[in-house]
């Protein structure tokens, strides 16, 4: 079985992100940059899956710059097979020219199953994995937290506001990691040197009409300063006038 895994390189949460000078983009230095977390879960998942039904590929696949090439390495380490990275020169790619880049890619590659994170930490749009779906012609089941196979299909298991949630598709299929979908596995010594001699190919991004243009971006407003309103329970009136008018969440 054949599974693509797409991935991206995204700021460490840990982080602190500045607004760039053009006020349209992050400024890059002094960031941290990581693996996306959900990413890790659909990678996990694949390498399970491939554990399972025997013989079997798992490629890893992003779009980014060339500082991408670690995190696809972070992912060789973990068990994947092979990675392509499709380059960029310039920042700012939207969702849908991400989407539109990992679709033509995958669509030589043939997979029986392509998996995504839910979402990317960064900008949080949640699009990418059911992009690549409807671009491909695949089923798209978002935000499982179990996968079955069985006899050319799968049942996938996702949880929804109020209730529990069992899809049944054909493969081929794509699939979007939620928290809770498995453990991933932290890369041993033996991966992390075996990664240096994978498969790694990489080569320039297809160019792509943006369909999203950032305006502006601002920081949130900073809080105000806390105050104190008394001691004790003579506290209590000044606290609710102040959750009353000033507040205004009673």
């Amino acid at each position: 079985m054949k599974i693509v895994v797409c991935v991206k390189r995204v700021p460490d949460t840990t982080t602190q992100v500045k607004v760039g000078p053009d006020g349209t983009s992050l400024d890059a230095a002094g960031v941290t940059f990581a693996n996306n977390p959900y990413d890790e879960y659909a990678v996990e998942e694949a390498l399970k899956i491939k554990e399972k039904t025997g013989p079997g590929e798992v490629i890893v696949i992003s779009v980014g710059p060339a500082e991408a090439a670690q995190i696809l390495r972070n992912f060789l380490a973990m068990g994947a097979d092979r990675a392509i990275l499709l380059k960029e020169t310039a920042p700012g790619r939207d969702n849908f020219g991400v989407a539109s880049a990992l679709a033509g890619e995958i669509k030589g590659l043939a997979p029986d199953i392509v998996l995504c994170g839910k979402q990317a930490v960064d900008d949080d749009g949640a699009q990418v994995g059911a992009i690549v779906a409807r671009l491909l012609g695949m089923p798209v089941v978002n935000t499982v937290t179990k996968i079955e196979l069985a006899a050319g299909k799968a049942v996938a298991h996702r949880e929804i506001e109020g209730g529990h949630e069992v899809v049944e598709v054909s493969l081929p299929a794509a699939f979007t990691a939620q928290k809770g979908l498995n453990e991933p596995r932290f890369p041993s010594l033996k991966g992390i040197m075996a990664a240096k001699k994978k498969p790694f190919e990489e080569k320039p991004a297809p160019a792509a009409e943006p369909r999203l243009t950032v305006i502006k971006m601002e920081p949130p407003a900073k809080r105000p300063a806390g105050r104190i309103l008394g001691k004790g329970v003579e506290a209590i009136p000044a606290l609710v006038k102040a959750l009353h008018d000033e507040a205004k969440v009673i």
